[in-house]
């Protein structure tokens, strides 16, 4: 398995199924931690995962620290655009986590600064947008660490 793509918190059912389709495209892994701000059966969420979303490899947890508590000896990538790093410079390996938080507001302080070290961003080439659509951001991070598998 490529990479393992989890989203914290994700608040916008689309986005979530959207990335569940590019989970299943790409041959990844997707986590899902809760709160949640949709029902996992919402139907935006397989409307926009279409009929795939049966076959997206998915893990749900309850909180961050369930997730922590199973994964967080494992290799991680932690995306914002308060990281200080570019994305282009994330050592991209096999099972690699690729942490993304919930659209309104990111990832909290406290995981952005127990993982500053860890924390990349994608350049924004504009004063006039905070940050880049989520599922837009999951695309370009999991495809540029397949090319560079390759």
């Amino acid at each position: 398995m490529p990479y393992h793509i989890v989203l914290i918190e994700p608040e916008i059912p689309n986005n979530t199924g959207n990335i569940g389709r590019l989970s299943l495209a790409s041959g990844c892994h997707l986590h899902l931690v809760k709160p949640l701000g949709f029902d996992i059966d919402d139907s935006r969420v397989k409307r926009s995962g279409l009929d795939y979303w049966k076959h997206v490899q998915l893990t749900v947890y309850e909180s961050v620290t369930e997730f922590l508590s199973k994964h967080g000896d494992k290799k991680m990538a932690f995306l914002s655009s308060h990281g200080s790093q570019s994305f282009w410079d994330i050592p991209f390996e096999e099972d690699l986590f690729l942490i993304f938080g919930k659209e309104s507001v990111g990832l909290s302080a406290e995981i952005l600064e127990k993982n500053s070290h860890r924390t990349y961003k994608i350049p924004i080439h504009s004063e006039h947008i905070r940050s880049i659509n989520l599922a837009n951001a999951v695309s370009i991070v999991v495809y540029e660490g397949l090319r560079n598998k390759n």
